[in-house]
């Protein structure tokens, strides 16, 4: 059996994810929220995690949020992500965190329960209709860690929350919010944030 774990802050749309892919006699699968999905994970060992990368929840956890997210990710190559051709920035994120396969929310079902057989099964599935996008996705001048830091931010939490979550400084985190903010060309944090997320970064 694959065991497959499905991670979506929707209910409705989590619930209707698992029944489809429960369709398949092979799949084992478990649905859990962005609160439980740690406990899900570890106690599950999943050989396929699937991720929808318009969560809110997924921008953490492909940024590489800290130790507690990356529990989730402790298998990158089991990591296969729901996304849409419109979002190119959230494909490289998606391909930096490692993840194995590519699912265009777009396509048919059967897509999906076959990128679940071929990624659980060690092998690389990109949707042909996201290859554009791939192509399309400019470099991120952000590091994987002023990356994580604002992700956090765009979630509202503190420059203490942060700094607790990721094991940092708060005087680190700070610098690594100013960084982004350079980098990104941005006024200020606010102004980073809502760029980072219409390039599909965070």
């Amino acid at each position: 059996m694959t065991k497959v774990l499905v991670l979506h802050s929707v209910s409705l749309v989590r619930s209707a994810l698992a029944a489809l892919l429960r369709s398949e006699e092979s799949f084992d699968v478990t649905s859990a929220g962005w609160r439980t999905a740690v406990r899900q994970a570890e106690s599950l060992r999943p050989d396929v995690t699937v991720v929808d990368l318009d969560c809110p929840g997924a921008t953490a956890v492909l940024a590489d949020g800290g130790r507690k997210d990356r529990r989730i990710l402790a298998s990158p190559s089991s990591v296969l992500v729901l996304a849409s051709i419109g979002a190119p920035g959230s494909l490289h994120r998606a391909f930096r965190a490692q993840a194995l396969g590519y699912v265009d929310k777009d396509g048919s079902p059967e897509r999906l329960v076959r990128a679940v057989q071929k990624v659980a099964a060690g092998e690389r599935f990109i949707d042909a209709s996201l290859a554009s996008a791939f192509m399309e996705a400019d470099p991120v001048p952000l590091s994987p860690r002023e990356l994580s830091v604002l992700a956090r931010a765009a979630e509202g939490d503190s420059i203490a929350e942060i700094a607790r979550a990721l094991n940092l400084a708060s005087g680190t985190v700070r610098n690594y919010t100013a960084a982004a903010t350079r980098k990104t060309g941005a006024r200020n944090l606010i102004d980073a944030i809502r760029i980072s997320r219409r390039e599909g970064w965070v």
